[in-house]
């Protein structure tokens, strides 16, 4: 039936049939009409309409497709469903969602008002829901520049006159409880603009699952009743000492990694086993994954989100990826997700102008609009904005138990300027150009994330020498866990680049790491941002031939394990992969049939084993008590050497950068007694010319040597490194308590210990120490 202005019909109704009405609880439900009540429904597809509860007839309104019944109030209950026929003869039944009261907590919006809502994702978005024994599903959006907003869908010929939302005050939120409607129905909101009148079609920003691209209608989620077993795995994340733990990470596109026979996307839960089966067997420690937040766009890799709260559908359901991330706890594999709160795509149905004015970004596009990327700034002085990014924090973390979060592009939240010209931005109000309320919104975000979840990290890609990243936001820090050491990574590789003949010239580039090594809790990458857009593949950015690229690479990946800081490889590097990558398609696994690949995959194994076993490489990685220099002065060699320590405990690394085997090179060390090779990146079984100290008897001579007391004679590999252990020192032997009522003489507990232990040194201790079953025992 068309709808047309009456003169007779009231303001209140021509609104209703306009779809334009703000409040439509006002008009539509049961009210009360003087001793009566009227009940009014919208339905522009029905023929007819009846009252289930006593078959009650509504009668069309002339000339609209509103329906009205009067009567007394005993004849129908407070909730009653509603019969309607269609045109074709169909049958509907269903309660009357206009029949229900407000469903939203007034503390709930009043805590996303103040931006304090840190779990908003529960009553926003959408959420099976039951009511006065009523089945169906709750509604609710954020759009306070909306006049009128409707929920769309499969369910109602995605037509925005038949079910409008009433608006809760002056929140600027949005509310419908559907009955009857179920998880797997697809939805949006449509949204008028209560200046411009324009209509808009958009996406859930609280969706938890979305269609598959390109379609991106949101999907009703079902009920959260996956059962977890990582109960272990989360106790002793939340106990955990991270700062003096080896953390080695695997970063993963799961779109590129591995495909299927015909090329297409893995299963979250295929995924989980096969990856899982491969970090375990190289020694990673954690898993980071590239965005898995929905996205439309394949070629971004997940880095323009539309879906801050849905897991990508590429890969399967929400409940797959709980089992990707129940799996990986299981076999002790952690999980990092990259999370981008910096940035968003203009995509017409997501958050760009959501209801019709700029709302989650700024208007001013000198502070609302990355131009480099075509993307939107988020306004985080808006509080249901932060709200909406603090609540998508916690919300992946407790959800779906990931165990950090690594915060993409910090330094552009950061600066005001960030990549604009003269007069492209504005200063802050003390006239700077740092971004004030990002800051705010950074600080929060880990005070609330590390409050909320101790042990569980959050890590920040910050390229500039902002201060105090990573320490407490107390101490006037911004609260991040870890920093991305992105000057390291540039100059490492800036100077690996260089043809070995020329790379004493460019020592610096290596040693300058030390001198702000320990003022962040700084890690190591080789990510997927140094492999693409024509920055070639790790292989390829070593110079020389076959043979020296590799060499290159072994020797970069042992100076980047022995260097202090938590580590993180890309996929495809650790084998040496020579293609750059490439989003549309799986690495390159076939090389592996080749030696060298085989080799630098050994190797990457290796290093991660003897990194997570040997407490010297992890324990002090953010404090200089865990490294000095041996010698840093031998730019003419391009040679490193260094120690890395723990307690009396260190291991010996000297690195080489030129092809030259050195003989009879001379460190010195800080012990006495023999030193033993335990890794050589030259060895034969990664490939390498086989140059080194293996079965050779490394023994320190009291010969001072570089500010060392002791020194030894080494054979240094070409473009290699190599790690040294010391045999421990002599261990006195402690003597076992003996019960006496008067304390022990010296002279009787060393009998004690010589009739023990008679080759045994003897260590005389007038108070005894330990149980009688710990005493050395003779060699």
């Amino acid at each position: 039936m068309k709808n047309v202005t009456s003169p007779k019909l009231q303001p209140e109704l021509q609104r209703i049939l306009e779809a334009r009405h703000h409040d439509p609880f006002a008009v539509l439900g049961r009210h009360p009409q003087d001793k009566k009540v009227v009940v009014r429904a919208h339905l522009p597809y029905a023929q007819e309409v009846h009252i289930a509860e006593g078959n009650l007839p509504l009668q069309r309104i002339p000339n609209t497709d509103l329906f009205e019944w009067q009567g007394k109030p005993d004849q129908i209950p407070e909730r009653y469903r509603l019969i309607w026929r269609d045109s074709d003869h169909h049958e509907h039944i269903s309660y009357d969602p206009y029949c229900f009261p407000p469903q939203l907590g007034d503390f709930d919006l009043y805590l996303f008002g103040e931006g304090k809502h840190w779990h908003a994702y529960r009553f926003l978005g959408a959420h099976p829901h039951e009511t006065d024994n009523v089945a169906g599903v709750l509604f609710a959006v954020w759009a306070p520049s909306a006049e009128r907003v409707s929920v769309v869908g499969s369910f109602n010929r995605w037509d925005g006159r038949v079910h409008p939302m009433r608006v809760r005050g002056g929140s600027g939120v949005w509310e419908l409880f559907i009955p009857n409607l179920y998880p797997g129905d697809l939805y949006k909101f449509e949204i008028r603009n209560r200046h411009s009148g324009a209509i808009l079609l958009k996406s859930d920003p609280y969706g938890q699952q979305f269609e598959m691209r390109p379609s991106t209608a949101g999907i009703v989620p079902k009920p959260d009743t996956y059962a977890w077993r990582d109960a272990d795995w989360l106790e002793k994340r939340k106990n955990s000492d991270w700062l003096h733990q080896p953390m080695s990470i695997y970063e993963v596109h799961l779109g590129s990694w591995r495909r299927g026979p015909e090329g297409e996307f893995l299963n979250y839960r295929d995924i989980a086993h096969q990856l899982v089966d491969y970090v375990k067997e190289l020694g990673f420690s954690h898993i980071e994954l590239l965005p898995i937040t929905e996205h439309p766009y394949d070629a971004s890799w997940g880095y323009q989100t539309t879906g801050y709260y849905a897991p990508t559908s590429r890969f399967g359901t929400p409940d797959d990826f709980r089992y990707f991330m129940d799996y990986c706890h299981q076999h002790g594999v952690g999980v990092i997700l990259d999370w981008v709160p910096a940035h968003f795509p203009k995509d017409a149905h997501a958050l760009a102008r959501f209801d019709g004015e700029a709302l989650y970004e700024h208007t001013d596009p000198r502070k609302g609009e990355h131009l480099d990327w075509g993307t939107l700034i988020f306004n985080f002085g808006r509080y249901e904005v932060k709200n909406f990014l603090l609540s998508s924090a916690l919300y992946w973390i407790e959800e779906f138990h990931l165990d950090g979060l690594r915060v993409d592009a910090v330094a552009s939240m950061l600066y005001l300027d960030y990549s604009r010209k003269e007069g492209e931005w504005i200063p802050n109000k003390y006239g700077g150009r740092e971004n004030l309320e990002a800051i705010d919104f950074l600080r929060e975000l880990n005070t609330v994330v590390h409050s909320e979840h101790p042990g569980a990290l959050v890590i920040a890609e910050e390229s500039t020498s902002w201060p105090q990243v990573t320490r407490p936001t107390y101490l006037g820090g911004l609260g991040f866990s870890m920093k991305w050491n992105m000057g390291w990574m540039n100059d490492t590789l800036r100077y690996m680049a260089q043809n070995p003949i020329h790379r004493k010239y460019h020592h610096d580039l290596l040693t300058f790491s030390m001198l702000y090594c320990f003022t962040e809790n700084f890690m190591l990458p080789f990510s997927h941002d140094e492999v693409v857009h024509g920055k070639g593949s790790m292989i390829n950015k070593m110079p020389g031939d076959e043979w020296q690229r590799f060499a290159n690479l072994r020797l970069l990946y042992t100076y980047m394990f022995t260097h202090p800081g938590k580590k993180l490889l890309f996929m495809g590097t650790e084998f040496g992969q020579g293609h750059e990558w490439n989003s549309a398609n799986p690495i390159d696994w076939w090389v592996l049939q080749f030696h060298f690949h085989q080799g630098m995959q050994l190797l990457v194994k290796d290093l991660n084993r003897i990194y997570h076993s040997d407490p010297t490489l992890h324990h002090h990685e953010f404090e200089w008590q865990g490294f000095s220099w041996i010698d840093c002065h031998d730019a003419d060699q391009s040679i490193l050497s260094y120690l890395r320590k723990k307690d009396d405990d260190f291991l010996v690394v000297v690195v080489s950068f030129t092809p030259v085997p050195r003989q009879d090179y001379r460190i010195g060390v800080p012990r006495a007694g023999r030193y033993t090779e335990i890794f050589n990146s030259d060895s034969h079984f990664y490939g390498g010319s086989g140059v080194g100290n293996g079965g050779v008897e490394l023994i320190a001579e009291e010969r001072p040597w570089m500010e060392q007391p002791y020194s030894i004679s080494i054979t240094v590999p070409p473009l290699g490194g190599i790690i040294l252990r010391p045999e421990p020192p002599p261990k006195p032997v402690v003597v076992a308590a003996l019960e006496a009522e008067e304390p022990l003489a010296a002279e009787t507990l060393e009998a004690e210990a010589e009739a023990l232990a008679p080759e045994a040194p003897v260590a005389v201790k007038p108070t005894p120490v330990v149980e009688a079953e710990e005493l050395a025992q003779p060699e």
